[in-house]
């Protein structure tokens, strides 16, 4: 990112401090913030009600079904934004996560209903840099349906679901629901058609930002030291960088991403992201000062 930032003339660095910022570590980073990043700790909430009983033409993710050394097979999911007050309509953000690589498309939508939830998955599709191979859900209704099933098996992707009750099966994305949604959008409440709007095009740019310039570590294998659990992770690379790692990627597609890399400037799309934020507070401000909520409801 430095070298990226130097490039675009974003950023003016004394060789002492350059060499500071190439050495301090993720952990050192979150130590220095950890009073900062406690301030917005949330409150979890989970608006998933279970699907019909066509959850069971919908096979529980096993290693059988998934090949995960490939790109292409995603864990979804849907985050509302109900800002604290589950009554009515509101938005959700559809999240989809490539396991292999990270990469993370998200898309606002007006409210959970099927028909929202389906388009926004075939557009993320269109999106991914890679063919879509399988995906997996909660069980909820937005997602067990007739409409998807069907779609999944005329276009032959794998379509399987998490165990009821249990998050941990879909972590990939539950972590992208924090890192990539939350800390973005907050937890305000979106419900009109130009908070939508204004979600879509701050995906369109988050898309970029995140899966081009931020980089994740992803867990190799535990193991156990005495009474403790040892965990080894990888070099941290970004989203893009283990794209064009993957060797079922075609080279004209890797050549066509790393053309789109040379052209974006990090700090420019950075600005573009906040200025977006900021519109979507003055919003939600302008628009809670006419609505009575509740007054347990924590507007962020």
């Amino acid at each position: 990112m430095i070298e990226k930032l130097e490039k675009h003339e974003e950023l003016v660095l004394s060789q002492e401090a350059r060499r500071k910022l190439l050495a301090i570590s993720p952990a050192t980073i979150d130590r220095l913030l950890q009073k900062e990043k406690r301030k917005f700790t949330p409150i979890s909430r989970s608006y998933t009600k279970p699907g019909t009983l066509l959850k069971h033409q919908v096979p529980v993710r096993t290693i059988a079904l998934w090949d995960e050394k490939r790109p292409g097979f995603c864990e979804i999911d849907l985050v509302a934004h109900d800002g604290g007050n589950p009554s009515g309509d509101f938005c959700q953000t559809l999240d989809v996560t490539d396991v292999l690589t990270g990469w993370t498309e998200t898309q606002a939508v007006k409210n959970k209903a099927q028909k929202w939830v389906f388009e926004a998955l075939a557009q993320i599709r269109a999106w991914l840099p890679f063919p879509l191979l399988g995906i997996d859900s909660d069980n909820g209704g937005e997602f067990i349906n007739h409409q998807l099933i069907r779609y999944c098996q005329k276009e032959q992707i794998t379509f399987t679901r998490s165990r009821p009750s249990k998050k941990n099966d879909n972590c990939y994305v539950e972590q992208k629901n924090w890192t990539v949604v939350r800390k973005t959008v907050g937890y305000c409440r979106y419900e009109t058609e130009d908070e939508l709007l204004l979600l879509n095009q701050l995906y369109s740019l988050l898309r970029l930002y995140t899966n081009f310039f931020q980089p994740v570590t992803k867990l190799v294998f535990k193991e156990r030291v005495n009474s403790k659990v040892k965990k080894h992770y990888d070099e941290a690379k970004t989203p893009l960088m283990r794209v064009l790692d993957a060797s079922s990627i075609d080279n004209s597609l890797k050549q066509s991403l790393k053309d789109q890399y040379e052209e974006l400037n990090p700090a420019e799309l950075k600005r573009q992201i906040v200025k977006i934020q900021n519109q979507l507070i003055e919003m939600v401000t302008l628009k809670n000062d006419s609505i009575p909520y509740p007054k347990e409801v924590n507007l962020v």
